[in-house]
């Protein structure tokens, strides 16, 4: 299964910055390729949100279920059901020279091998690209 990572430091406690990403549904106010995310259900520990993000004018839909780790600053998420197979991983807020270190990884699977064989290295580089763009957004976000 592909698999993609990215990090990026940020001047700001974990905390804090953890609490940011918690609030999904505002993604898009300040992420330009996340184009909607509905709440479905919050419990204290949990969300279900739907999701919709465009790659190349494309759109990609899916729901997801976000599980919050408030002790260790940990998000995880996994599908639900949406446009791939497989699509769940993991957002992790640590400290670092001062600020936060943020993780964000990505394991996937597209769920048509034809499609993989020919456009995989692209599509990859484009989850790569929307994770650092994500990234870069929530950092811009919390030290602007």
């Amino acid at each position: 299964m592909p698999f993609v990572e990215s990090s990026i430091a940020i001047k700001e406690i974990p905390e804090k910055v953890y609490n940011l990403a918690k609030k999904m549904e505002d993604f898009p106010n300040y992420m330009p390729d996340v184009k909607e995310v509905s709440l479905i259900e919050k419990c204290k520990n949990y969300t279900v949100t739907n999701w919709v993000t465009e790659v190349e004018g494309t759109a990609i839909t899916w729901k997801e279920k976000e599980i919050f780790d408030d002790v260790n600053f940990i998000i995880d998420y996994k599908l639900l059901e949406g446009d791939l197979e497989k699509f769940e991983g993991k957002w992790k807020f640590e400290p670092f020279e001062g600020g936060t270190r943020v993780t964000l990884n990505v394991d996937y699977d597209f769920g048509v091998p034809a499609i993989e064989e020919v456009m995989g290295p692209t599509l990859k580089k484009k989850l790569e690209e929307n994770c650092k763009m994500m990234l870069s957004s929530l950092k811009k976000k919390i030290e602007s």
